[in-house]
């Protein structure tokens, strides 16, 4: 499998992805590739090579329906990027230093680690929100 950096280094997968995504909010039955394409500046073959790029590396899912096939982003495999990414979006430092002039007491490791997934989560949706304007 890909390295997923490597797969959404290309723009036009990037631009794919987009698509999917902003289908996806609308439908539940996917985007087909003539769908892909009728949005994009790029040819179907174009098309349908880097979608079996995103699908191998586990991007986006295709259903299968006769000769058609639709498609819906799978973002799973993009934690991996919000993993690495996040330490330039939180001073670690700064979370360090409030954490030893917190009041409370520290929190058992799974309570810890889920406070950590939720923060992550937010600062993900804070930066999504600031990127549309909200």
């Amino acid at each position: 499998m890909a390295d997923i950096f490597d797969v959404i280094a290309d723009s036009t997968r990037r631009e794919i992805l987009q698509v999917l995504l902003t289908r996806d909010q609308h439908t539940e039955d996917g985007t087909s590739v003539s769908q892909i394409v009728g949005e994009l500046t790029v040819s179907q073959p174009t098309v349908s090579k880097h979608l079996k790029v995103l699908r191998e590396a586990g991007l986006v899912t295709v259903r299968e329906e006769g000769q058609h096939r639709y498609y819906r982003v799978d973002a799973q495999p993009l934690e991996q990027v919000d993993d690495w990414l996040m330490p330039f979006f939180v001073d670690e430092a700064e979370l360090a230093a409030e954490a030893t002039t917190s009041i409370f007491a520290p929190l058992p490791e799974p309570a810890s680690k889920l406070a950590e997934s939720l923060g992550r989560t937010a600062a993900v949706v804070q930066t999504a929100l600031k990127r549309l304007g909200a």
